[in-house]
């Protein structure tokens, strides 16, 4: 009796992992109207979470507000971490920009933002990783896109002060806990997997 096998089909699942990290207020803000950086609330074990994670191989993306507050200010940095960023390699979704970027290592990707991102995750290289860019976040969120999110909880409320706010950006979401933090005796960094509701 002959044997027939059948091969089975190829589920192709996308080689490169995206990781959103945002940093929001306790009532989910990214911004307030007269925060500095980090909400006032910077502290040694935040820096050493942000130099690790720099430190780590990846290809930063951003949306084009991101960029255009993050390059001027980083650009020309010489400190460890603004060398850091400068030298890593950048991808900016826009289709309004326009190339050369003054960034160092940064490139455009227009059109649409799933097609884009779907494209960048099933190649072969590098972890993807957000800062901040909740629009872009947001729409491959949507798509299910996002294979983890990691939001760094700040100890205050904004109220009226605050911008950007995530529930601007993101639909109804429901995520499993993978980690929880506490850095600097008040910051909670959380870490999310999406899951379908």
């Amino acid at each position: 009796m002959a044997l027939i096998l059948t091969a089975l089909p190829v589920v192709s699942k996308p080689v490169r992992e995206f990781v959103a990290d945002l940093f929001v207020s306790l009532d989910g803000f990214a911004m307030g109207e007269h925060s500095g950086p980090f909400f006032g609330y910077g502290g040694p074990e935040l820096d050493a979470w942000i130099a690790d994670n720099l430190d780590r191989p990846q290809v930063m993306v951003m949306g084009r507000v991101t960029y255009e507050a993050m390059a001027p200010r980083t650009q020309d940095a010489t400190d460890a971490a603004g060398a850091r960023m400068n030298a890593l390699p950048k991808i900016v979704f826009s289709n309004t920009l326009r190339s050369p970027l003054t960034w160092a290592n940064t490139r455009i990707a227009s059109g649409d933002v799933v097609q884009s991102m779907t494209a960048l995750k099933n190649e072969t290289g590098d972890t993807l990783r957000s800062i901040g860019s909740m629009t872009l976040v947001g729409a491959v969120l949507r798509a299910g896109l996002v294979d983890r999110l990691r939001l760094m909880i700040f100890p205050l409320i904004l109220g009226a002060a605050g911008r950007e706010p995530i529930s601007a950006f993101f639909d109804e979401t429901h995520f499993a806990a993978v980690t929880t933090r506490v850095l600097d005796g008040r910051l909670n960094l959380v870490e999310l997997q999406p899951r379908p509701s």
